[in-house]
């Protein structure tokens, strides 16, 4: 199967992915940092806690993790969609099969989110693990994103 993808956009389709990429990162420091605040929240006092209810973090957070879910879903199968389309295979290797076991991740963590909701100590313990893992992951890909990344300029 072959597909067309418009001449102009060729040059910039294999940048779409790394891009997208590296704005999660940057998302996932920003979820981990509202995560925090939660965490501080919860455990805060008077009028240190008023203070810190007044920055919503619970309801940032989770839009955060919202849109880390949404894009890591769809910036993994765009990834893929794109290395298929400009080379008509997948390289399977560390990085492909570390990003689809991140997306495993950022899904399963996400789908604690009822269970954290309604107190369940043991299902935050094992989201704040499963984000933690996360991020290291994401560090890694992006160290390796980046050989991969060069690799296609020294293609060009």
């Amino acid at each position: 199967m072959d597909f067309s993808v418009p001449q102009w956009l060729r040059p910039a389709l294999p940048f779409f992915h790394p891009v997208l990429m590296w704005v999660l990162l940057a998302v996932s420091f920003y979820a981990l940092y509202t995560g925090v605040q939660v965490i501080r929240t919860r455990s805060a006092k008077g009028e240190a806690k008023s203070t810190l209810l007044k920055g919503k973090f619970a309801q940032v957070h989770h839009q955060a993790g919202s849109i880390l879910l949404t894009l890591m879903v769809l910036g993994t199968l765009g990834g893929m969609a794109v290395t298929y389309i400009n080379n008509h295979k997948l390289f399977f290797g560390p990085h492909l099969l570390v990003g689809l076991g991140m997306t495993g991740l950022v899904a399963t963590s996400a789908s604690l989110s009822p269970l954290m909701q309604q107190g369940k100590q043991w299902a935050r313990v094992a989201h704040i693990t499963l984000n933690t893992l996360l991020l290291a992951l994401f560090g890694w890909q992006a160290a390796t994103g980046v050989q991969i990344v060069q690799r296609i300029l020294n293609q060009s």
